[in-house]
């Protein structure tokens, strides 16, 4: 079963990591952190209600990797979430089926 929606979308949600990948050394405008944080609430919100099952999308893991050593450090649910992500991930395939 795939992930519902978070009630951002995709394309805003990206371009706010965007925005605050390429400000590292200053400041993240308010509206990308808005974006960010209200994203990362719900995402962890989710994490939390199914701490063993919860499966990231690529999307879902971007967004979480941001935060992951500011914010999820030590955590035991972050960490299996992460693994979690790891063992399920389907990464990109060339015409024979290899990963790339």
């Amino acid at each position: 079963m795939s992930n519902l929606p978070l009630s951002r979308s995709w394309p805003e949600i990206r371009q706010a990591l965007e925005q605050a990948r390429e400000s590292e050394d200053g400041p993240v405008n308010a509206q990308s952190a808005a974006v960010l944080e209200a994203a990362i609430t719900e995402l962890w919100n989710r994490i939390q209600a199914q701490p063993d099952s919860y499966v990231l999308t690529q999307d879902e893991f971007a967004l979480f990797n941001y935060f992951l050593t500011t914010r999820y450090r030590g955590s035991p649910v972050a960490q299996s979430a992460v693994a979690r992500f790891w063992n399920n991930y389907q990464g990109a395939t060339n015409c024979d089926g290899v990963a790339n």
